[in-house]
Order: C-alpha cells, then sequence, then structure tokens
C-alpha cells in the first residue's frame, strides 16, 4: 500500500499533537498478552506462526500492514458505489442490487452502466468544488490513474466496470456463504473484502436503544460515562446503500453516541473525552481537521439523511423518526439541510445539526488498528465505553479474538463495548458477554439487528 505523503501525516500529528500530549501512543499486541488466543487457535494459526510463535512481533507488524491495504480496495467500493447511486453527476438509472446481479448479462443494464461511468470520469476529471469528487479523484491519482487524454480516461472508465463487475460477483458470493452460515460465522463473512468507511444512521440508532435498555437495566448508571473511544467511526459518502452524494463527506456517528449519551443522562458534556480509533487517514485527517475548526470556534455542521425505500417495516419507522428528529438536540442545534436533488427527494429525508465547537474540538482521533494495538493505559486512564459498529466483520475468529483482547485491557473494569457485530468467544477473556439488543427491522421476512454488549470483568 503506498502511505500518505509524509506532508499529510505530519500536518495530522501537529493538528492533534495538543490533545493527544497526555494519550500514550499506541503500541502492538505484546506476545504475553497474545498467548491466550495462540493456544486455542493452535491447530489453525496461520502458518508464519505455526512454527515459529517466537516471531510474533514482527508477524504482528506485517499483518498491521496488510490489514491497511485493505483500504485500498475499500475505497474501490466507495468509488463503485458512487458508480452505482450518484445523483448529480449523472440522470441514469441507479444500479441497484437486481440490476448488479444482472450487469454483464442484460444489454440494458450494461447501457446505462456504460452512461453512467462515462458521466462519472467526466465529473472526476472536473471535480470543481465537489469534496466528494474532489476525494475520489486523488484517490484514484495515488493509485496511477490519469484524466489528461483520452487514452487514460478510458482507462479510468475500464478500472470503474471491472470494479463494478467484481462487485456483483463478490455480493453472489456473499449471498451463497449467507445460506449456510450460522450466527457466528456470520460475525466474520467479510474477512476478506476490503474494508470500507461508509455509514449511515441506523447503526446509531440501534446504538441509542442499547444504550437506553443497559440504563433500565442498571448496568449503566447516569454520570458513569466520562471517556469514550470509537473504532472506526466512518467518514460518509457514497454509502453501500444508496450512494447520498449531495453533501460533502463527513462523519457524525461519534456526534450520535455523544447526543445519546447527554439526553440519558449517561454523559456530562462539560466533562467528557471521546477518541475515534482508526486506520484510515481519511478519516483520521477529517476528524483533526474538524477538531482544528471547531477550535478556532467554528461549528461542524452534519447531515442527517435517510432513505425511506428501504425494506424495513413500518413499525421499524415509527421507532426510529423520534429518535432522528431530536438527534443532536444536545450538542448542537437544527439548521436549513442540504438541498436534495430532485431525482431522489421522494425517497430521501434530511435534517441538518450544527454541532457547537466546544463538543466537535473535544473529538480527538487516533491513528490505531485495534486488531493487533492497544493504548498502554494506566488504570486511570481506561475507557468507560467502546463502541465500534460495522468493523469486526472484516475480520476472522482468529483476529476478532485478538481484538476482543485489545479491547478489554483498554476498559475500566465494568466498563462496556458495544458492537453489532458478534465478537468471537472462542478465547476466554476479560469481555464477558452482559446483555443483548435485539432490533427487528423487517416482520416478513423477519430481519433482527443485534447490539452486543460485553462487559469487562475485574
Amino acid at each position: 500500500m503506498k502511505r500518505p505523503p509524509r506532508l499529510a501525516a505530519v500536518s495530522l500529528l501537529l493538528l492533534v499533537l495538543p490533545a493527544l500530549a497526555q494519550q500514550p501512543a499506541p503500541e502492538f499486541m505484546p506476545l504475553e498478552a497474545a498467548e491466550p488466543t495462540l493456544q486455542a487457535f493452535a491447530g489453525s494459526l496461520p502458518p508464519e506462526l505455526q512454527t515459529n510463535v517466537a516471531g510474533w512481533s514482527d508477524w504482528v507488524k506485517a499483518q498491521d500492514v496488510s490489514i491497511r491495504e485493505r483500504l485500498v480496495k475499500g475505497e474501490d467500493d466507495t468509488l463503485t458505489n458512487l458508480l452505482r447511486w450518484g445523483v448529480t453527476f449523472t440522470d441514469e438509472y441507479q444500479i441497484n442490487r437486481e440490476y448488479l446481479a444482472k450487469y454483464g448479462t442484460s444489454t440494458l443494464v450494461n447501457a446505462f452502466a456504460d452512461k453512467r461511468a462515462n458521466d462519472l470520469v467526466r465529473a472526476l476529471a472536473a471535480p470543481g468544488s465537489s469534496q466528494g469528487m474532489q476525494q475520489m479523484r486523488a484517490f484514484l491519482l495515488k493509485q496511477g490513474y490519469s484524466f489528461r487524454t483520452p487514452r487514460e480516461r478510458a482507462r479510468v472508465k475500464q478500472h470503474l466496470l471491472d470494479n463494478l463487475a467484481r462487485m456483483r460477483d463478490e455480493f453472489a458470493q456473499f449471498r451463497e456463504k449467507l445460506k449456510t452460515a450460522d450466527s457466528a460465522e456470520e460475525g466474520n463473512l467479510y474477512a476478506e473484502r476490503g474494508i470500507s468507511l461508509d455509514s449511515n444512521l441506523w447503526p446509531d440508532y440501534a446504538l441509542d436503544r442499547s444504550l437506553s435498555e443497559l440504563l433500565d437495566a442498571g448496568l449503566l448508571k447516569r454520570g458513569s460515562i466520562r471517556k469514550i473511544a470509537v473504532v472506526g467511526p466512518g467518514l460518509d459518502f457514497a454509502n453501500k446503500d444508496f450512494g447520498n452524494d449531495f453533501y460533502p463527506p463527513q462523519s457524525f456517528q461519534s456526534f450520535a453516541i455523544l447526543d445519546s449519551l447527554a439526553r440519558l443522562g449517561l454523559t456530562d458534556l462539560a466533562n467528557f473525552e471521546l477518541y475515534t480509533l482508526d486506520i484510515s487517514p481519511s478519516v483520521n485527517i477529517h476528524i483533526a481537521a474538524t477538531q482544528k475548526t471547531a477550535t478556532a470556534g467554528k461549528p461542524y455542521v452534519v447531515q442527517l439523511p435517510w432513505n425511506s425505500s428501504v425494506p424495513f417495516s413500518p413499525e421499524y419507522f415509527a421507532a426510529f423518526q423520534p429518535w432522528w428528529q431530536q438527534l443532536g438536540s444536545r450538542i448542537g442545534a437544527a439548521v436549513k439541510p442540504v438541498q436534495v436533488p430532485g431525482k431522489v427527494a421522494d425517497d430521501v429525508q434530511i435534517r441538518a445539526v450544527s454541532i457547537r465547537p466546544e463538543i466537535a474540538r473535544r473529538v480527538t482521533p487516533i491513528d490505531m488498528n485495534v486488531v493487533f494495538q492497544r493504548l498502554p493505559l494506566k488504570d486511570e486512564q481506561r475507557f468507560d465505553l467502546i463502541i465500534g459498529t460495522n468493523i469486526f466483520i472484516y475480520y476472522g475468529p482468529f483476529e476478532q479474538s485478538l481484538a476482543r483482547a485489545n479491547l478489554g485491557a483498554m476498559l475500566k473494569p465494568g466498563g462496556i463495548v458495544l458492537s453489532n457485530d458478534m465478537l468471537s468467544g472462542k478465547v476466554p477473556s476479560r469481555l464477558v458477554e452482559a446483555h443483548r439488543t435485539d432490533i427487528v427491522v423487517r416482520s416478513n421476512p423477519q430481519i433482527v439487528e443485534h447490539v452486543f454488549c460485553y462487559r469487562r470483568e475485574p
């Protein structure tokens, strides 16, 4: 994987240096901490470790590099979702899952996929003020593509269409795996896919429900959460469901969580710390820039869209909408949202919130891979709450077990991990499942979303 430009890395460090002055730097998981997992997976360890467990230190660093390389494929997925769903650069039909499955065999689908690719290449060649298009153009340039000549633009177009075919094939393979997977296997079905940054509001609503249940059950107490970590908060642009490309890239999960914690009385907004733990330079630089802007006294405006055409039940929407209507009210104020393009205006519901600078400046990014790294924290520095949604599904049981140990090491006794991914429980750890929130999003056939709560034992 090509490393981000040194200037960008240095700039990120300078932006967050004051906030990180008292925060230990991440360290790779030591062998003694990994030994329970290595023993539990002795019969299925990676080949490099089967004959040389003493080589753990070199292996774990090499795997960290390998995982970060999956970000490139994840960015390609974002670009493909922009091709499929984008509405700002073309008037062609969107490529939903039904059309995607027919790509390559249907002359109709092939025709509007070709037209969308032509339109997207033109938009990427001249992105104007669109931050999302600028970001995707920069990604392609970094991979060695160019827009200078017709031949080079044709190469970009072929890359777009090749990735569309790859996504079609991956979806077909995923559907086949899902037919036979049990609940534990569902938790790592993306273990070989690129790591994507896209996000939406559905997991944040599920987290709010879970936090409320934990409070009612006495597993959390009012005012008990001061230090929070969000693993992989995401960067919302051209997501895999509807590709809302009509607003700038944004990262809102940390703020949605803060708003829920404040509304439930679990966190005092005058006395909290929130860190994001992410391997993506794009996410980390975005959050660092947000922090810098907020420190200068400027608010952070986020758009809060959702698509009413998703196949969820009326009962789900009846519960979701009141939460959405008040989202952000504890940390900011409602402002006028961006205008939704007419072609999707009937499906997209949107609000916008201006987050107060004193809130936004206290969200600090840390470049960290929780699968292989941890923060060496003193007892008083540990987290009360760690949250990670749509993250651990990208890893297999071995990596999930390592991540589970790292998360437990960074939590205070009684601290909570919340995730909508079930973490492998093959290895005994300090994290014990204490609660599960089940949310029916669709009745026929029934589809249930889960939030798993893991509590650290003393």
